[in-house]
């Protein structure tokens, strides 16, 4: 056989590989705009399996409002900070100014004294709005923003306190004040979560921890419903008036597969678990699950 007919032939078997790819592929694309469709409101999807490096992205590029997942970013620039001996797990802060909204600090008394590993599980497991104002008083947001920067994120960025205060510099900047306490793409969220789980978030040890914290999720509405307790769920939701947003991994049999879906613009204000955002999240999820 020639060199020009290997060549021709090897082309072949490469083009027959990849077919089957391509068009499972565009059934899943498929699925997931039949999903969307007739939706009110917006949607943007990363979605990643770990083990096979398969994708599929919706918008995955153009920023996003964060809502509480910018509370994944925050928790990073913390661990970070223990290790560089700036911070320590039993510092003590005191609790005043409680913050409205999701938590369970508003019902202590103020003066209550906390530690700070305290507060980011409380941050994280149950999303405290009081605990992660705690935690920007004492880091501050460009902190968290020249972490993320180091880490190769261009747009996730932390802007605000919740409630107000504590403005970062760049809050003027490329239209960041619209976009509440913060920013980010789902792809960046997903990338982000993939380095936790590579162990490139700080340390191994550090990544393993974070990852800890975000399996004990309290909040599982959306990319974690109707999920058995066999199948683990390390992820962090947000959530406002007409927003949903929830970024994780899941665990499956065949691999770590890492969902970030944003559901704005929605006309409904609605908080339990009969958001139409966070179902939404539940069906995509679902269709992710089973396709990648």
């Amino acid at each position: 056989m020639t060199s020009v007919k290997v060549t021709v032939f090897l082309f072949l078997l490469i083009l027959l590989g990849y077919q089957p790819f391509y068009a499972q592929k565009n059934a899943l694309d498929r699925k997931i705009k039949q999903t969307i469709n007739g939706f009110q409101g917006s949607v943007w999807i990363y979605a990643k399996n770990l083990s096979d490096s398969k994708t599929y992205e919706f918008r995955a590029d153009e920023r996003v409002r964060t809502a509480s997942t910018i509370k994944l970013a925050i928790m990073v620039e913390v661990f970070a900070q223990v290790a560089e001996n700036k911070l320590n797990w039993n510092d003590k802060f005191i609790l005043k100014n409680k913050t409205g909204g999701s938590g369970i600090l508003g019902e202590f008394t103020e003066g209550t004294e906390l530690d700070l590993k305290t507060l980011v599980n409380l941050m994280i497991v149950v999303s405290d709005n009081t605990a992660t104002n705690m935690i920007l008083d004492k880091i501050g947001t460009d902190a968290v923003n020249e972490r993320m920067e180091k880490l190769g994120f261009r747009y996730t960025r932390a802007l605000r306190k919740i409630g107000g205060g504590g403005e970062a510099r760049i809050i003027r900047e490329d239209n960041n004040r619209f976009f509440g306490i913060g920013v980010s793409t789902m792809r960046e969220m997903g990338l982000l979560l993939e380095k936790l789980e590579k162990g490139e978030i700080i340390s191994r040890q550090a990544s393993n921890e974070m990852l800890s914290i975000l399996r004990r999720q309290q909040y599982t509405d959306g990319i974690g419903r109707g999920l058995l307790d066999t199948t683990p769920v390390a992820s962090k939701s947000g959530a406002l008036d007409r927003l949903r947003s929830d970024v994780g991994i899941v665990y499956t049999r065949r691999g770590p597969i890492v969902i970030a879906i944003t559901i704005d613009d929605m006309p409904w204000v609605l908080y339990n678990q009969e958001n139409p955002g966070l179902k939404l999240i539940w069906k995509l999820s679902k269709i992710l699950l089973e396709s990648l």
